[in-house]
C-alpha cells in the first residue's frame, strides 16, 4: 500500500461548486447516547479536488487529547487541513488535535476542516472512531445492564520499564513482549515504492492483535525519517513521520505495544559481509553512522518521549565483528563509535544513541542488541551502556542458521544477561517453512519469562525469508502456525 503523496494548498477558484452535503449523527434504535458523534460533511466540490469538515463532540467523559480516525473507501487524499493535525496512510485519515483545542469536556464539541483531492467517486466515510472509541453508534450499557462475562480488552497499551530484570508495567506487574515484526518501513521508501508494504489500515493490526499478540516491531529507515534529498519527498520527512506516527496509535489502539526500530542507515561499507556497496541506507550496515543517527534518535525520541507506550530499539542487527579483528576492537566499536577499524565511516556507538534519546528527555525503554546481527550477547554486560534512567533493555536475534542457535549456548550465554537485566528475542525465525526451530526457542524463553518476536508479518514467499502469514488478513504459513497457536495458547 503506497503512502499518498502531500501537495500544496488547494486553490479554490470560481470552478468551486458548492456541495453542501453532510453526515449527521446516527441515531440508534434503542435511543441510546453514542459515546461520540462525528458530523462529516463537504462544503465546496470542484473536479479534482474538495473542501470538508468534521464536528466532533465527545459523550464520554472529559479528555485531554482526542484523536479522530476514519477511512475514505474511494481513493481520496488529504492535501491540507486546520484545527486539527491531519496525515493519512493509504485509505486511514487521522485527525489529531492541536496543543490548543485538546481538551474536550463531555458533552463538547469541536470542529476542523480539510481539503482533498478526489477522483470518480467521493463517497463519504460511514465510521469514525474518536480515541478508539466507535461514534454515531449506541453508546455503553446503562448500570442497569449485567456486566459482561468475559470482559474484552482495555485497548490500552502497557506503559513499560525495567525493574531489576523484568520488564514491569505502571502498575508493576511483570511483562512480556510477545508479537511479530511489520517490516516494510525499513526499505520501501528508500526504494521509492511507499512507505509500508502491505496494508497497515485498522483491520491489518487488528489482525495481528488476533494471534493474541501484544507487541509489534516497526522497522524504521533513518534517511527517510530525516527526509533527505535521495527520498522522494512523498515518502520522507513530514509525510514518512505522519505514517508511522498513525501506524504507532493503531498498534496502541489494539494494546500493543509498539517497538521502534533502527534498521537501514546510511555510510558505505564494502568490507566482510557487506549488504551493499551504496553509501545511503538501502542494506544493513555494521554500525549505526555518527552524521546522521544521533539525529535520528534525538528525532524519534523526541516524537514519542510523551508517550510511554512506545519502546525503542536502537539498531536493527550490529556486526563490527566482521569489519574488526579483534573481539575487544567490535564490542569497543559497539559501544563508543568513533574510528572504528574496517569501517570507513564514522561509527555512532550505543553509548551514542542512548545519549541522544535521553537528550530529549525521553523515558522510553531502550533496547540494544549485541554483536554478530545482534545473535552475540557475549559480552554484552561488560559494555553496556550507561542509562541515567535504568530503562535499558538487551536485545537479541536468533534464527536456526545463526551460531547461537542451541540451548548450551543460550545456557552459557544468555541467561547471565538475563539475570541482570530484560532480555528480549527481537527477531526469532526459521527458514525451513515449518517451526520446529522457533517452538524450541519459545520454549525456552517461555522457561524463563523472557520476550520473543517473530519474523515478519509479511506475505512473502518463505523460502525467500520467514514470512508468518501468506495474507494480511492474518492467514497463518506453515511457519506461522507455530508462533500464532502458541501466542493464542499462552495469552488466550
Amino acid at each position: 500500500m503506497r503512502h499518498p503523496p502531500r501537495s500544496g494548498l488547494l486553490l479554490v477558484g470560481a470552478a468551486v461548486a458548492l456541495v453542501g452535503t453532510a453526515i449527521a449523527p446516527t441515531v440508534t434504535a434503542s435511543g441510546a447516547t453514542p459515546a461520540c458523534t462525528v458530523e462529516y460533511s463537504v462544503t465546496n466540490q470542484w473536479d479534482s479536488g474538495f473542501q470538508g469538515a468534521v464536528k466532533i463532540t465527545n459523550n464520554m467523559a472529559s479528555v485531554s487529547s482526542w484523536r479522530l480516525t476514519f477511512d475514505f473507501a474511494q481513493g481520496q487524499k488529504v492535501t491540507q487541513g486546520w484545527n486539527a493535525e491531519w496525515s493519512q496512510s493509504g485509505t486511514s485519515v487521522t485527525a489529531a488535535n492541536e496543543s490548543w483545542n485538546g481538551s474536550l469536556a463531555s458533552g463538547a464539541s469541536v470542529s476542523a476542516g480539510f481539503l482533498a483531492s478526489w477522483s470518480g467517486s467521493n463517497t463519504a466515510p460511514t465510521a469514525f472512531k474518536l480515541n478508539g472509541t466507535a461514534c454515531n453508534v449506541d453508546g455503553e450499557p446503562t448500570p442497569t445492564d449485567p456486566p459482561p462475562t468475559d470482559p474484552s480488552p482495555t485497548g490500552e497499551a502497557p506503559k513499560l520499564h525495567v525493574s531489576g530484570n523484568k520488564l514491569v508495567d505502571a502498575g508493576g506487574a511483570t511483562r512480556r513482549m510477545l508479537g511479530v515484526n511489520r517490516s516494510g518501513g525499513e526499505f520501501m521508501c528508500v526504494q521509492g515504492y511507499g512507505i509500508f508494504d502491505g496494508p497497515v489500515d485498522d483491520a491489518a493490526v487488528e489482525a495481528i492483535a488476533d494471534w493474541k499478540a501484544n507487541t509489534v516491531r516497526i522497522p524504521l529507515n533513518e534517511e527517510c525519517w530525516l527526509g533527505l534529498s535521495n527520498i522522494k519527498p512523498e515518502y520522507g520527512g513530514a509525510d514518512y513521520i505522519a505514517a508511522v506516527k498513525d501506524l504507532v496509535a493503531k498498534v496502541e489502539a489494539h494494546g500493543m505495544t509498539p517497538l521502534v526500530e533502527l534498521h537501514w542507515s546510511y555510510g558505505q561499507y564494502t568490507g566482510n559481509s557487506a549488504g551493499c556497496s551504496d553509501v545511503h541506507a538501502t542494506c544493513q550496515k555494521p554500525m549505526p553512522d555518527a552524521q546522521y543517527t544521533p539525529s535520528f534518535w534525538s528525532s524519534v525520541a523526541g516524537t514519542f518521549k510523551d508517550d510511554p507506550a512506545v519502546a525503542f530499539d536502537l539498531f536493527n542487527e550490529p556486526y563490527p565483528d566482521r569489519a574488526t579483528s579483534t573481539t575487544t576492537q567490535a564490542w569497543t566499536c559497539w559501544r563508543d563509535g568513533g574510528t572504528c577499524p574496517g569501517i570507513s565511516y564514522e561509527v555512532a556507538g550505543m553509548q551514542d544513541l542512548v545519549d541522544a534519546v535521553r537528550g530529549t528527555g525521553a523515558r522510553n525503554i531502550i533496547l540494544a542488541g549485541g554483536l554478530a546481527y545482534s545473535n552475540d550477547l557475549s559480552q554484552w554486560l561488560t559494555y553496556r551502556p550507561s542509562d541515567p534512567t535504568g530503562n535499558l533493555v538487551a536485545a537479541y536475534h536468533v534464527y536456526n542458521f545463526n551460531t547461537c542457535a542451541s540451548e548450551s549456548c543460550w545456557n552459557s550465554t544468555l541467561a547471565p544477561v538475563a539475570a541482570q537485566v530484560p532480555l528480549v528475542a527481537g527477531e526469532i525465525g526459521e527458514n525451513t517453512c515449518s517451526h520446529g526451530f522457533v517452538d524450541t526457542v519459545m520454549k525456552w524463553f517461555d522457561d524463563r519469562n523472557l520476550s520473543y518476536l517473530g519474523w515478519t508479518w509479511n506475505t512473502w514467499d518463505c523460502s525467500s525469508g520467514p514470512s508468518l502469514i501468506s495474507d494480511y488478513d492474518g492467514t497463518p504459513t506453515s511457519y506461522g502456525i507455530g508462533l500464532r497457536d502458541h501466542l493464542r495458547a499462552l495469552n488466550g
